[in-house]
């Protein structure tokens, strides 16, 4: 059961981080100019114009393979945890201009569902790296 709940929550994940990073380089100057746009320093956007894309596509490989999934399902968690903070400080109003730097159809949410859509694949995730270790935990020793 571990494994195949640990298996379908990341082909989730996986089409997830594929699709936003694909999406990121499809639109890629689109994706600059968005990201320059942001309320951080230009410095942070040029990190993240190369970082976003490049880290989706590491979690995506990671949780690709039974030996790295669970090191994938660490980074990806913590990738939408940044994501999510992002989000939850947009709808603070913490910031005055929010262009969002998504990409496809994600773009088109708004940042209370982005936050609910994240909320659930976080949730996912932590299912995916709590079973295993609750169905280790009850074999007898």
């Amino acid at each position: 059961m571990k494994t195949i709940i640990q298996s379908l929550v990341s082909a989730l994940l996986i089409i997830l981080f594929l699709y936003a990073a694909v999406s990121k380089l499809l639109i890629f100057e689109a994706f600059r100019g968005q990201l320059y746009r942001q309320a951080f320093p230009s410095q942070v956007a040029a990190l993240l114009l190369y970082g976003l894309p490049t880290s989706e596509i590491i979690v995506a490989l990671l949780l690709s393979f039974q030996r790295t999934q669970r090191i994938g399902l660490f980074l990806s968690i913590g990738l939408l945890t940044i994501f999510t903070a992002y989000i939850s400080l947009v709808l603070l109003h913490f910031w005055d201009k929010i262009p969002c730097s998504c990409g496809g159809i994600i773009s088109h949410m708004s940042w209370a569902t982005h936050l609910v859509f994240n909320g659930v694949f976080i949730l996912l995730n932590l299912i995916a790296l709590v079973v295993p270790s609750s169905s280790n935990a009850s074999k007898p020793g």
